[in-house]
């Protein structure tokens, strides 16, 4: 018996580029307020299937869809879904972090503005709030209004993360999102990731088998497309039911 709540399901999921299959009849529940890491060898679908969560896939024209995403209960593939409605549901962090060419305080300002622009006095609370949940104020309280890009990678990255989380997201995305940082820098994101867990669906993709064993709560192993294997992570890394997910999580290949 499953014993969370779904935040995401994916229903019959294919996406084709050019009429090539990168994922294949997926169907899959994605709990609500865990942690889920997408793993699998290059080539797998990963990130193709975190793209499909907040319809990143259609900036490829040559992309074809079909199946069902549903979040809160809405296809967001269906006729009328409002993009930019569903994109401020969704927090994403990706490979490489890219901080917007302005300030520290307007690189997390950004996104609210542009849903409303809170005045000043409310505009500081959220800046600190943001920063602070993703263990940045300490280190940049004295310099908000320098440059983001001055800040370390590492820096950066949580930027990134408090840029996305300023909008009130209910899902993060992570799209391999320690791979450009130091072992200390991923080690902070890691524990942002716990700790944030209780508020928000997070979902990462990653081909760091440790960090997923560290980090997820439930598993999706993709290869070739397809799912291969899901569930709890204690139990695929434990017990997998598939050989195929044995051999992959013993580095017999990857």
């Amino acid at each position: 018996m499953r014993s969370w709540n779904s935040h995401i399901q994916v229903s019959n999921l294919t996406v084709r580029y050019d009429g090539h299959a990168a994922l294949s009849d997926v169907t899959i529940d994605i709990p609500d307020q865990k942690i889920t890491a997408i793993i699998g060898p290059s080539g797998s679908g990963k990130t193709t299937l975190l793209k499909s969560f907040n319809r990143l896939l259609e900036l490829d024209t040559n992309v074809v869809v079909t199946g069902e995403v549903r979040i809160d209960g809405e296809n967001i593939y269906g006729p009328g879904v409002e993009v930019t409605h569903l994109r401020k549901k969704m927090g994403l962090l990706a490979q490489k972090p890219t901080v917007l060419p302005m300030s520290i305080y307007d690189n997390v300002a950004f996104g609210p503005r542009l849903n409303g622009r809170p005045g000043r006095e409310r505009m500081d609370e959220i800046v600190r709030t943001h920063l602070v949940a993703v263990g940045l104020w300490n280190e940049v309280k004295d310099r908000l209004h320098k440059p983001a890009d001055r800040l370390s990678v590492g820096q950066q990255q949580r930027l990134c993360l408090a840029r996305g989380l300023a909008v009130e997201p209910e899902v993060i995305l992570g799209d391999e999102p320690t791979s450009a940082l130091d072992p200390r820098s991923s080690r902070t994101i890691e524990e942002k990731f716990t700790a944030l867990k209780s508020r928000y669906t997070i979902i990462l993709v990653t081909h760091i088998l440790r960090q997923a064993r560290r980090l997820a709560d439930y598993v999706v192993f993709l290869y070739d497309g397809r799912i291969v294997e899901h569930g709890p992570a204690g139990q695929v890394f434990g017990t997998p039911r598939e050989q195929l997910t044995r051999e992959y999580i013993e580095g017999i290949f990857s």
